[in-house]
C-alpha cells in the first residue's frame, strides 16, 4: 500500500525544491493536491515519479519539476484569472486553483474534461471551471486572463489565444525543437508579447501546437 501523503513530501523535497521553486504557496498546494486522483488509476503508482505521465486520450500530466517551475516564473496572485490549456485529468488545475482566484481549464477530450470535472468537485476545487472545446481555441469567452499555462510543448502559438491575455497578462509555454525543448515566459505588451527563456524542458506537443510542414515536389 503505498503512502500517498509521505510521496507528496517526497516529490516536493526531492524534486520541487531542489528546482529552486521557493514560492511558499507553490510549494502549499503541491503538498495538498492529492496528485494521484488526477492521473489513471492504473498508473496511481508512478504519480509521484519524476516524469511527464501520458493520458490515454492525448496530452500529459506534466512532470512535477516542470509545472512548479513554470508556475513560480509566473508568480500567480490569489486576486488573478487563469487559463490553464491541456488541464489532461485535472491536475495542474487543482494547483492552479490554490493560487489563483480562478481557474478555465480547457481540454479537447470530453472523456477527460469529464473525469476532471468530477475529481475537481469532489476535491473541492470550486474556483476550478472545466472547458470542453479545441485547446488553440482557449475559452475567450471567461477572458481576459491575467495568466495562460500551456501544459504540454508547443511550436506556434496562435495569435487568437495570446489575445485572450490582458495587457501585463503572462504566458508560460514549453517550446519544442526536436529532442530539445525550453519553457518561456511571455508578458503581452500593447505591441505583442515579449518573450524570456526561463528553463530548459521538453513535452509531447499539443493538439493544434505543431508548426505545419509544407511539402514540395
Amino acid at each position: 500500500m503505498i503512502d500517498f501523503q509521505a510521496a507528496r513530501i517526497a516529490m516536493v523535497d526531492g524534486q520541487v525544491r531542489p528546482s529552486d521553486v521557493t514560492l511558499y504557496p507553490i510549494i502549499d498546494a503541491m503538498l495538498n493536491v492529492p496528485r494521484e486522483v488526477y492521473v489513471p488509476q492504473e498508473m496511481r503508482s508512478l504519480a509521484y515519479v519524476g516524469e511527464h505521465i501520458s493520458l490515454e486520450d492525448g496530452g500529459v500530466v506534466l512532470a512535477p519539476r516542470v509545472l512548479a517551475k513554470m508556475l513560480e516564473s509566473l508568480n500567480i496572485k490569489p486576486n488573478e484569472l487563469a487559463l490553464d490549456i491541456g488541464t489532461g485529468l485535472g491536475y495542474s488545475a487543482a494547483v492552479i486553483a490554490r493560487l489563483a482566484e480562478a481557474v478555465i481549464a480547457v481540454e479537447d477530450s470530453a472523456v477527460q474534461a469529464g473525469i476532471a470535472e468530477t475529481t475537481l468537485s469532489e476535491q473541492s476545487a470550486d474556483n476550478a471551471v472545466v472547458h470542453v472545446g479545441p485547446l488553440i481555441d482557449g475559452a475567450a469567452e471567461h477572458g481576459p486572463y491575467d495568466v495562460i499555462v500551456v501544459e504540454g510543448g508547443v511550436q506556434v502559438l496562435p495569435d487568437s489565444l495570446l489575445a485572450q491575455l490582458k495587457i501585463g497578462g503572462r504566458i508560460a509555454a514549453i517550446f519544442v525543437n526536436g529532442p530539445s525543448g525550453q519553457c518561456r515566459v511571455g508578458v503581452r505588451t500593447p505591441t505583442g508579447i515579449s518573450w524570456d527563456t526561463v528553463f530548459d524542458a521538453t513535452a509531447p506537443i499539443l493538439t493544434g501546437f505543431a508548426r505545419e510542414t509544407n511539402f514540395s515536389f
